[in-house]
């Protein structure tokens, strides 16, 4: 190692010379979120039609889509494990594919079942021994970095340095890309009046000394908006996202009641702005670990009082949750849903959430659903929903029968589908008929 400094020069290369290492037939890695590293990917686009058969492995990926273009076919193709915009019409249309996987198991068919021959990733500059950061996403990129035959790294002096369990050697790195350009942002969403009602429902549930799993969008956005009289929360998620940041430099957030990693933020990756990115660089207070390790659910579990926060598509009358598609139409994957549930639900006055608005298309369907659309997958089983959250409340269905939580979900579900629902729910003896209309 004492001569990293050698090996790295030798490594310097351009973006075209690099790609030139990955050949016909080679399973490829791509790093995601916003590191994906651009300059390298359009290399490869442009040495697509020499190659044939490449597949390239992504879960969530921010960017263009030219690498899934039909033009692609019989030279580059994705197999995604979790639907990103970017590649959600090439999904649609063929040109793509899925594989339906818990995020904290995707670790292990890297290890065992999908070997990786080269990994692309994206990494701060070397420190003065010679460690390079995984950056804003270390969750996948560090075990497929660990397993892959060869590695070609962007050097980006704008990705972030993050601490925890993120680095990789600059001896490991087979080609070195370097590159200076600021990293794509996700700007944090006005939450809706009907986000903002969820999100107060949500946060009535959330105790003092509660550490959280939250993710992005309204839902999660209006949800920490309602934590500021909070005291002592911390952070153990998959996704740490902007609003994190306002609840820590209010000091609601201080990570000093866990009980696993106290005084931590512990996450997997990172998606937000460029005030995010300078919060993490080299912060002490926060550390991004793989994967297998921040979504173990046993890990998890260990986060006395853990509160998981996850969004669904629908919730039919019994708690069956679907998540990732829209009846046959697959839209987004599994991600961490279930491993987060899972551990929350096992920790010590932990609470697994789901919240979502009740309707869906300006009111004219319900998300509160009497079965499934035909096709759609359950993400979350019946047997682990704990509490359900709408605007219209909290339903709690652990432990319930049928009817009981036939009824509580009917109670938050809009009201001008209420009565619709009682009628099914009769019909399919979910309610006996006395119970129709009752309360």
């Amino acid at each position: 190692m004492s001569n990293w400094r050698q090996h790295y020069n030798e490594a310097r290369c351009t973006a075209e010379e690099a790609v030139r290492v990955i050949r016909s037939g080679d399973r490829v890695f791509m790093t995601g979120n916003c590191s994906v590293p651009k300059v390298v990917l359009r290399a490869l686009v442009g040495r697509a039609p020499t190659l044939d058969n490449v597949e390239i492995v992504q879960v969530l990926a921010v960017g263009d889509s030219e690498y899934v273009k039909p033009e692609m076919q019989g030279h580059l193709r994705v197999n995604t494990m979790f639907i990103s915009e970017n590649v959600r019409q090439a999904v649609h249309d063929g040109l793509a594919d899925f594989t339906p996987v818990f995020l904290s198991e995707i670790p292990g068919l890297f290890r065992n079942q999908m070997p990786i021959d080269v990994a692309l990733i994206h990494v701060s500059p070397p420190d003065d021994h010679g460690f390079c950061s995984l950056g804003i996403e270390v969750g996948l990129t560090k075990t497929a970095a660990e397993v892959a035959k060869v590695i070609i790294a962007e050097v980006n002096p704008r990705m972030p340095r993050t601490l925890g369990d993120s680095f990789i050697h600059v001896s490991k790195l087979t080609r070195v890309v370097e590159v200076d350009y600021a990293l794509p942002e996700i700007r944090p969403e006005q939450p809706s009046p009907i986000q903002q009602a969820i999100g107060k429902h949500v946060a009535s549930l959330i105790e003092d000394g509660s550490t959280l799993q939250t993710g992005i969008g309204g839902i999660p956005d209006a949800v920490l908006n309602y934590l500021t009289d909070k005291k002592n929360l911390g952070i153990h998620t998959e996704l740490f996202a902007e609003g994190v940041v306002d609840l820590v430099n209010l000091g609601v957030i201080n990570n000093e009641a866990k009980t696993l990693h106290p005084g931590k933020i512990i996450a997997g990756f990172v998606l937000g702005t460029q005030r995010v990115y300078d919060f993490i660089n080299d912060n002490p207070i926060v550390e991004l670990h793989p994967t297998e390790y921040v979504n173990d659910p046993f890990r998890i579990s260990l986060n006395d009082r853990m509160v998981s926060i996850n969004s669904a598509i629908e919730v039919d009358l019994t708690g069956q949750v679907c998540a990732d598609s829209i009846g046959h139409r697959f839209y987004s994957g599994v991600g961490g849903q279930v491993d987060f549930i899972r551990g929350a639900a096992h920790s010590k006055g932990g609470k697994p959430i789901i919240a979502l608005p009740s309707t869906a298309k300006h009111d004219t369907v319900s998300r509160i659903v009497w079965q499934l659309q035909p096709g759609a997958g359950v993400v979350t089983s019946r047997n682990d929903v704990h509490f359900v959250v709408t605007e219209f409340g909290i339903a709690y269905l652990h432990g319930k029968t049928i009817r009981e939580r036939v009824r509580a979900l009917i109670d938050v579900a809009h009201p001008k589908f209420r009565e619709e629902l009682e009628a099914k729910a009769s019909e399919l003896g979910y309610l006996p008929a006395t119970f129709v209309g009752a309360k």
